[in-house]
């Protein structure tokens, strides 16, 4: 399943260099797609893995989207990776899905114990120190490496994260060289314009035209997305390396560097409130596709949330960082929104079918 060895790409700048690349092209409107910008030296041992994605069912509808989470080896990431990739074998066949191939990018460097269960292409992470302690950055850059190498049949390319439950069949929200993505309320390009605009010149238009969004959840064309990945990627570290960027934007940087990156190459987003919902704020799943667990969920047992307080009955996926979640977790008392239920019921029944799952 694994392939060794096909993919070798000689370094033509230093990561020094890579560093101090100039503003303008940074922004340019088609930068190169280069695999080898921040990676380790390369060399000739051909240690580079890389794992089939699933292969596209044949349909002729050209709207199938390829689905891609970007993830670490730590068992915090491989827990979510397992159940993300249950449910999305559930759906990927179901009527009114527009889902094709699958790949977790892996940016760890190295294989672990999941090629065999999930395809995966390996990619290489920043090298030390680059990202700060922010990991996140490995994200845009393990993506270059993806696009760069991987064989993708689908035209369009999914975005989506190891805490994603995907709740029904997922249709190609995009239209055309319009993407489709999430508006998250916490990114306000308006607010931090005076920041922004040195990543996005007032020659580039209104600062309007960056949408509230981040990498994932997103649709987008492929061949828009590789050329927005290697500016997201430039934008990351570029922002990262800015005091004044660093500290207004914190866990949210990379986030905002995908949707000022979209915005420099043209590509516009729709933006669907229902692609993704975020329990326990969001309160139904009936209208979305996407139950995002990035929240804890603490309640009484009465079902009253316990905003800032340990619950008295809680799920938080914060609290399985050293082990999995056990299969049978408890359903929430009463009273607790859908959402939750929904949540705890789709993860019982992942664990409950998941081969080897261990707790």
């Amino acid at each position: 399943m694994a392939f060794r060895g096909k993919y070798f790409f000689p370094i033509l700048m230093t990561l020094s260099l890579f560093l101090i690349i100039r503003y303008n092209y940074i922004v340019s409107d088609d930068p190169p797609l280069r695999q080898d910008l921040p990676g380790r030296g390369s060399s000739s041992s051909g240690d580079d893995v890389v794992v089939n994605p699933v292969k596209t069912r044949s349909k002729k509808s050209k709207r199938l989207f390829h689905t891609a989470v970007t993830a670490t080896d730590s068992v915090y990431s491989t827990w979510q990776c397992r159940i993300m990739y249950y449910w999305y074998n559930r759906f990927r066949d179901e009527p009114g899905s527009d889902m094709g191939g699958y790949t977790r990018i892996l940016h760890s460097g190295r294989p672990d114990g999941l090629m065999d269960e999930i395809p995966t292409f390996v990619a290489d992470p920043l090298p030390s120190g680059v990202d700060k302690g922010y990991v996140v950055l490995n994200r845009p850059w393990a993506f270059v490496q993806w696009l760069q190498q991987a064989h993708i049949e689908e035209d369009y390319i999914l975005m989506a994260e190891p805490d994603h439950i995907i709740v029904k069949p997922i249709p190609n929200l995009a239209r055309g060289n319009l993407a489709a993505a999430f508006p998250f309320f916490y990114i306000e390009p308006k607010k931090y314009e005076s920041v922004l605009r040195k990543f996005f010149p007032k020659e580039n238009g209104l600062i309007s035209r960056i949408d509230p969004i981040g990498n994932s959840p997103v649709i987008v064309t492929k061949k828009s997305l590789m050329k927005i990945a290697p500016t997201w990627m430039n934008v990351s570290l570029a922002m990262k390396n800015d005091p004044q960027t660093d500290k207004a934007f914190g866990w949210v940087l990379e986030m905002y560097a995908y949707a000022v990156s979209s915005a420099l190459h043209g590509v516009s987003n729709i933006l669907h409130k229902d692609f993704m919902i975020q329990p326990p704020w969001d309160p139904e799943t009936k209208n979305t596709y996407i139950i995002h667990y990035t929240y804890g969920c603490d309640f009484d047992m009465k079902g009253n949330m316990m905003i800032g307080k340990i619950g008295e009955w809680r799920f938080d996926k914060r609290s399985y960082g050293s082990k999995p979640p056990p299969r049978n977790l408890p359903l929430p008392p009463r009273g607790v929104p859908e959402s939750v239920v929904t949540l705890v019921t789709m993860m019982n029944e992942a664990t409950a079918n998941i081969p080897n799952w261990e707790s």
